[in-house]
């Protein structure tokens, strides 16, 4: 399956075009999307999209926006997530290379996150820009508390995360920006990801692969992420593309694998 595990679909960048976007997903052979929630606040309009038997959705906090609601509690995320289009507890996480959130807000705003997906059991959708220190010691600190499933999405900093978020079991997600020119670090780290953690994305309406870089991305674009893994592996096409099914739903496993 082509499955596209991180879309914003509910963006503005898509108010125009919206379904057209979906439906050009749907032939290019995009089997499944998942719309991640940026901000509770925007939760009613993620989950909108995802009364769609191909669209599923999270809920959460992007760090950008954790000043929004600083006193976000575990339960309100739990009472959300209870849902059954919700499969997955963010996006949420730390980014000091923006810092448009307080460094200690989002701290704080994440650890909530992580409550929530150890009381639910959904996976944790982690984002995290130059603050591979903290992010390290904040996922050790909190899985030594009780354990929660988490994902590595767009996966992009260094070598030592990544080492210590896959020791305690992370998955990792691979998107466009693995066919940049200039990305070969991160390409680098992708040669020594978990083989069966492993999962793609767009990312949409953001980092649009090679060749359609510098346009606003679109979840029919999956294929260029699929190809450059397969390459960087060293696995064919088939077999990049069971191996990613598998961890998707190993994973996300409130959606039911057809």
């Amino acid at each position: 399956m082509l499955i596209d595990s991180h879309v914003n679909l509910h963006a503005p960048q898509f108010d125009e075009d919206r379904d057209a976007v979906i439906e050009r997903a749907r032939a290019a052979g995009v089997q499944l999307m998942v719309n991640i929630c940026d901000r509770v606040s925007n939760f009613p309009a993620v989950r909108a999209l995802a009364d769609q038997p191909d669209i599923w959705c999270t809920v959460g906090t992007h760090p950008h926006e954790a000043k929004e609601n600083p006193d976000l509690s575990a339960g309100r995320l739990v009472e959300l997530a209870a849902d059954p289009r919700v499969v997955g507890i963010g996006e949420c996480g730390l980014d000091f290379h923006y810092d448009l959130s307080p460094r200690d807000i989002q701290g704080k705003v994440f650890r909530t996150h992580v409550a929530a997906a150890r009381q639910t059991g959904l996976p944790l959708v982690v984002h995290t820009r130059e603050a591979d220190d903290v992010m390290g010691a904040i996922l050790e600190e909190e899985y030594a508390a009780g354990p929660f499933r988490l994902l590595m999405h767009c996966y992009t900093s260094g070598a030592e995360l990544a080492r210590r978020a896959a020791a305690l079991g992370a998955w990792f997600s691979v998107s466009g920006i693995a066919t940049f020119k200039a990305a070969e670090d991160v390409r680098e780290v992708i040669r020594d990801m978990p083989a069966e953690r492993i999962i793609v994305e767009t990312d949409c309406p953001y980092l649009a692969p090679v060749p359609h870089r510098g346009r606003r991305n679109e979840p029919a674009y999956i294929p260029h992420v699929l190809a450059k893994l397969a390459e960087v592996r060293g696995w064919t096409l088939d077999e990049a593309e069971q191996r990613t099914t598998d961890a998707f739903f190993d994973l996300f496993d409130r959606i039911p694998r057809p």
